[in-house]
Parts: C-alpha cells; sequence; structure tokens
C-alpha cells in the first residue's frame, strides 16, 4: 500500500521539480488580489498570503496552518497548493501530515516524496511555503487552491476536497481614459476677409495712375488677382472692399495728404470701372502719413542715429507739428535721412486694401468633403468638427482636419484643444503638450492636460488636475481618476 501511495504523490514530482529548479531572487511588486476567500472549508488554512511579481519573475508565498488539521493514526493528509488557470498549472510545495503509526511506518521506509515536507498529526503547526518561478501571461488572472485529500489504509480515499484561496489579478495597469472633445459653436454668419497691400507708382506729385508706369502691372494684377479669386467662387459674397492710401512723411503734410487722397481715390475709382461694384460696397480712408510704418522700420534696422530719430518722433511736444517733426530729423541727421528717403520712404507710400466677404454655410457631409478638398480655409471651425467626425477616427486624415483647424483658427482654445486629443491618442506627446499650451482653462483643456501628465507617468501632477476636472464636473475624470489611483496604488 506504501508503493502505491508513493507513486501517486510522486507523480507531481517533475512539476514541482520545474517550478523550484528555477527559483531567482526578485525586487518584487505587490499584485492585486482580487479575493482571499481562506480555507474554511479545508482541513487545512492559509494565512499570510503574498503575491508579487516585477518582470519576468513571480513570488508566492504564504503558511499553511495545519494545526487544527484531525488524523487517524493509520491515516494521511496531503495538503496541495497549486496555482492555476482552465488550462494551465503549477503545482507548489506541500505538506502530508500522517497519522501516528503511518507516520512511523512512512519513516521506516524512508517515505518523502519530493516537494513535500512530512508531519506527524498532532506534532504539526504551520508550514511556511515560499515560491518564485518564471511569469507567464495565463498567470496575470490565476487561481490559487488548496487540493486537501485524507486516504486511509490501502490509500482508500477518506475525504478530498479543493478550496479557493484567491484569486489574483496582475494583469498591468493601462491608462486608458476616455477622451473629450469640445464642439465648436456654430458661426451664425461666416465672415471672412483678405488683405493685401498695393505699391502703386505715380509720378511726382501726381495721382493719376497709369498702369504700365514701372512696377504698376505687377502691383494692379495682385489686386486684381485678389478680387477675382473671392467674386468668382459661387460660395463667396463680397459685402465691402476698403482701400486706405498712405503717404510718406516726405515734404509738407497738406501736400502729402492731397496726394494720399487723390491716389486712394484713383485707385478705387480703377476697380470700380473694371468690376461694377455699387457704391455701397467700395469704401476709401486715407492717412497723409505712414509714420507708424517709419517707426517699425527704426526699431529693426541700424542706423548710426536710430535712437535719436526715434527720440524725435516719440516726442509728444513734435506730435502736433509734423513738418516740423521731419525737418528736423532731416536737418539733425541729414545722412540717415537720406538713406531713409532713397530706401524707406518709397515703401511707406501704399494703399492697404481689403476685401471682405461671406462664405456659405454646409450642411451636408458632402458638401464638407467638397469645401475641404478645393479649400479648407472655406469651412468654419463647427463645419471642421463635423468633417473630422465623418471620419475614421485615428486615420491620417482625421489628424489632419483637426491639425488644419488649429492652423487656420491659431487662437481658438477649442481648436487647439481638438487637435491636442488626437495626438494624445497616439502617443505624440510633445506635440499635444504644444496644442495644450493654447487651449485655454476650459474644464476639457483640465481634464487633457490631467490625461496628459498621466500618460508621462508624472502622477503626481495628474492626480490634483484630475481632481480639479472631477470638481468642474467632468464626467468621464472620476473613472480616469480611479485608473490613475489603482497604478499608484499597482506601482508601490
Amino acid at each position: 500500500m506504501f508503493s502505491n501511495r508513493f507513486q501517486a504523490i510522486s507523480k507531481m514530482k517533475s512539476i514541482i521539480y520545474a517550478a523550484l529548479i528555477l527559483l531567482t531572487a526578485i525586487s518584487a511588486k505587490a499584485q492585486t488580489i482580487i479575493n482571499a476567500s481562506g480555507s474554511q472549508e479545508c482541513h487545512a488554512q492559509v494565512r499570510d498570503l503574498k503575491v508579487e511579481r516585477e518582470g519576468s519573475n513571480f513570488y508566492l508565498s504564504f503558511t499553511l496552518d495545519l494545526s487544527d488539521l484531525k488524523v487517524k493514526s493509520e491515516e494521511q493528509a496531503v495538503i496541495t497548493p497549486v496555482l492555476l488557470d482552465s488550462v494551465n498549472r503549477v503545482t507548489l510545495p506541500g505538506a502530508i501530515v500522517s497519522g501516528r503509526n503511518r507516520y512511523i511506518r512512512d519513516q521506516r521506509q524512508g517515505f518523502n516524496p519530493y516537494g513535500y515536507t512530512l508531519f506527524r498529526a498532532g506534532a504539526s503547526g504551520s508550514h511556511p511555503v515560499e515560491s518564485r518561478i518564471p511569469f507567464e501571461d495565463w498567470m496575470q488572472e490565476a487561481r490559487l487552491v488548496l487540493t486537501d485529500t485524507i486516504t486511509g489504509c490501502n490509500c482508500r480515499p477518506v475525504d478530498a476536497r479543493e478550496c479557493l484561496i484567491a484569486t489574483f489579478d496582475m494583469r498591468p495597469r493601462i491608462f486608458a481614459p476616455e477622451y473629450l472633445y469640445m464642439t465648436p459653436v456654430a458661426e451664425v454668419e461666416k465672415i471672412r476677409h483678405a488683405d493685401g497691400h498695393a505699391y502703386i507708382d505715380f509720378p511726382v506729385n501726381k495721382t493719376e495712375i497709369y498702369p504700365d508706369y514701372r512696377r504698376n502691372p505687377i502691383e494692379l494684377a495682385s489686386i486684381r488677382d485678389t478680387i477675382e479669386i473671392i467674386k468668382n467662387d459661387p460660395d463667396y459674397s463680397i459685402t465691402a472692399l476698403t482701400l486706405k492710401g498712405y503717404a510718406s512723411p516726405e515734404g509738407s503734410y497738406a501736400n502729402n495728404e492731397r496726394l494720399a487722397q487723390g491716389r486712394t481715390e484713383a485707385l478705387r475709382q480703377y476697380i470700380r470701372k473694371l468690376y461694377d461694384f455699387p457704391a455701397s460696397i467700395l469704401h476709401s480712408e486715407w492717412q497723409a502719413e505712414d509714420w507708424d510704418g517709419l517707426v517699425a522700420y527704426l526699431k529693426t534696422c541700424d542706423l548710426p542715429a536710430r535712437d535719436a530719430i526715434l527720440a524725435i518722433i516719440e516726442n509728444p511736444a513734435n506730435a502736433a507739428d509734423l513738418d516740423r517733426r521731419e525737418w528736423l530729423i532731416k536737418s539733425k541727421y541729414p545722412a540717415d535721412y537720406r538713406i531713409l528717403l532713397a530706401d524707406v520712404y518709397p515703401g511707406l507710400r501704399h494703399t492697404d486694401y481689403t476685401v471682405r466677404y461671406t462664405v456659405k454655410s454646409y450642411t451636408t457631409i458632402e458638401e464638407l468633403r467638397r469645401a475641404w478638398e478645393q479649400d479648407p480655409r472655406k469651412l468654419s471651425l463647427n463645419e471642421l468638427y463635423k468633417l473630422a467626425l465623418s471620419m475614421e477616427q485615428g486615420s491620417p486624415e482625421y489628424i489632419d482636419v483637426f491639425e488644419t483647424a488649429a492652423r487656420l483658427y491659431p487662437d481658438s482654445p477649442e481648436a487647439c484643444l481638438n487637435a491636442a486629443i488626437p495626438a494624445l491618442q497616439s502617443g505624440d506627446l510633445d506635440r499635444a503638450a504644444r496644442y495644450l499650451d493654447r487651449a485655454g482653462d476650459s474644464s476639457e483643456a483640465v481634464y487633457a492636460r490631467a490625461i496628459l501628465a498621466a500618460k508621462r507617468g508624472d502622477f503626481d501632477a495628474a492626480r490634483p488636475l484630475m481632481l480639479k476636472a472631477v470638481d468642474r464636473g467632468v464626467a468621464p475624470a472620476t473613472d480616469a481618476l480611479n485608473q490613475i489611483d489603482e497604478i499608484i496604488k499597482h506601482s508601490k
């Protein structure tokens, strides 16, 4: 009867040997025990259960409490801990507790199966079990089971039990928040404008336009192109065309005002004859001398007397008499003035123009796609958002629409936030951070910054931001905060 029992128990020898031979020391981190039910239904008890894992190693320790185990003189209890799932199993070191007579016979015959420690009933107390084995994927959600078998004479089964001690969750904690976009407010009317600067050449003291004079063919063609691109597109309607003419500070203020007014009016008439715009659309104004343009140049140039000339211009005492201001510059700094006269003043004689127009609103996805392919600038921020939602999430064109929206509307917090979301999803955290810098302080932006910090592994920064989002009522923030807390707990 002893040989039968020995053979039955020895069948586990190779499994236990494989588990024990590969033991390695590890610096482990605690894993989650989902349920530790204890072994109240078994003859033995499990105490002080610890499960740890780091890298490719798995560590498990506990104490088998045998103090309450009742075994008759001819009986034997085999206590076997097993780590398993529905397919795989690893048998861990166990204990054999024998009654008085059986224990004496075991000792005489040298009965000592591998992986088990022998105890005599009544003299047994506790048996510490410690095992380190290579970690396998199936162990992420394994169960610890205690097999408890009592046999009598001739290995006749007396009692057999299998108790669930605990189930484990060793899956890696991955931060997977829900992402929130902001729906941009739809524009009631899509009003746009195109701006330009025309440098029309006029003969000295003249206000008539000569289309073929000097660079006028190029400058006039640029104006016509701007107008015609808008005028000839059926999706656009021109509502206003405004001209503002400037002369340079050279000469008297009165003459410069006459030139600025006359030359602006000449350009207005030129445009009106070409396009027959109604008088209500064409508007013109002028400014006698472009001192702002001169100041802008001086602040970036390296003229020797730059600072002194700027001081003359910015002196309030010279603001009422612009002719005197110009005379002071000319008389005190003649060398610099000659450079200004030759190289800078011609650029101060210009006409700025603005074409204001409305853009058709698009209601169907087909219209949105057509406008996108023709010119994304036709689409409002809300329309770009609708277009993106019609595309496969995360696709290149999906990302392109959101990034184009942020480029066309760089001052829009909504556009910047929405462009940051695909970057967060794809793991391009630096790009996400650049967009979030311009995303404002909305609740959605706070939530997105919390996600960014968490994805960077900076949970000290992520947690207070996520708490702020929770306080502001961001619905997914509660779950995201729980995920952060779980990762922090899991990593300790």
